[in-house]
């Protein structure tokens, strides 16, 4: 009796699904609607003289005799060899999380276990330079770059994409890490651990949810980044975003739209798989509390 006295109203309930379920069309709306798009020629998906013509597919009927076609697809992933960008990608945000991560849980425990006043300070000033906008500090690094011919190389993005993200990944862990209990580290020194093993097998197994969490913003920093990438990489060594925009074409060159279409559908589809890979620890992660010892 007391659980259905507490149940909301059943009008209050059917508004709560009404908006959730409006709110998941409208979210989900702009990715299916180029995913649908990306398999159309582009005079129907843009076009003017008939907006159904997006749907229907007539144009791309007369054109390759289906309301369908994997032409974007062919002619970014085969003719302009999308795939090394996707290749290239995947190298830069596997290397930029791997240091980012190793060099903000070493720093991160040893901020959060120092009781100098400079950890404060320390700890503004990376929040700062993380404020920041990316442009501004690229800039800086294209003289030396140039000067000492490292310019346009994949190396060259991952560090500074890791010198970027590092005062959020810090920032982010010392967070964590001071959410647990100086007593286990402690305990483990009692047990004959010292503060390296301390941190390997006691304090690492019960960061993991703040880990992954300040990985995966890490990794979400490198895949879309577009202003350090752009800047720094070569156009053989461009990632996933530059090379989009670089199917639209400039003024100077004309670009095919529906390869960058076809590409944004491929390169958005793992971000959905990764999110919902690891939505729980995400989810954990983002709303950690004070660890009980």
């Amino acid at each position: 009796m007391a659980s259905k006295a507490q149940q909301a109203p059943l009008g209050l309930r059917l508004a709560t699904y009404g908006f959730i379920i409006a709110w998941l069309i409208l979210a989900a709306f702009p990715f299916i609607w180029t995913l649908w798009g990306s398999f159309k020629v582009e005079l129907d998906f843009f076009s003017i003289a008939d907006w159904t013509n997006a749907l229907t597919g007539e144009l791309t009927k007369d054109t390759h005799g289906s309301s369908f076609t994997g032409a974007g697809y062919e002619g970014a992933w085969v003719k302009e060899e999308f795939w090394r960008s996707v290749i290239n990608t995947f190298l830069v945000c596997f290397f930029v999380v791997v240091t980012s991560l190793t060099l903000g849980t070493l720093g991160g425990y040893a901020l959060s276990r120092s009781g100098h006043n400079y950890v404060f300070w320390l700890l503004i000033t990376a929040l700062i330079f993380r404020a920041m906008p990316p442009i501004t500090l690229v800039s800086g690094y294209l003289p030396p770059f140039f000067a000492w011919n490292l310019w346009g190389y994949l190396p060259t993005g991952i560090i500074v994409l890791v010198a970027i993200n590092q005062p959020f990944t810090l920032w982010m862990l010392h967070s964590f890490f001071q959410k647990i209990p100086k007593e286990l580290d402690e305990s483990a020194k009692v047990d004959g651990c010292t503060q390296f093993q301390a941190f390997r097998h006691v304090i690492i197994p019960v960061m993991w949810p703040g880990v992954i969490t300040t990985g995966l913003f890490s990794f979400l920093l490198a895949y879309n980044d577009f202003a350090v990438t752009a800047m720094l990489l070569a156009k053989e060594n461009q990632t996933m975003v530059p090379k989009i925009a670089s199917f639209l074409g400039t003024t100077q060159t004309e670009g095919n739209v529906m390869f960058a279409v076809a590409a944004v559908v491929s390169a958005t589809a793992p971000l959905f798989i990764l999110v919902m890979f690891f939505q729980r620890q995400i989810v954990s992660g983002l709303t950690a509390g004070a660890v009980k010892g």
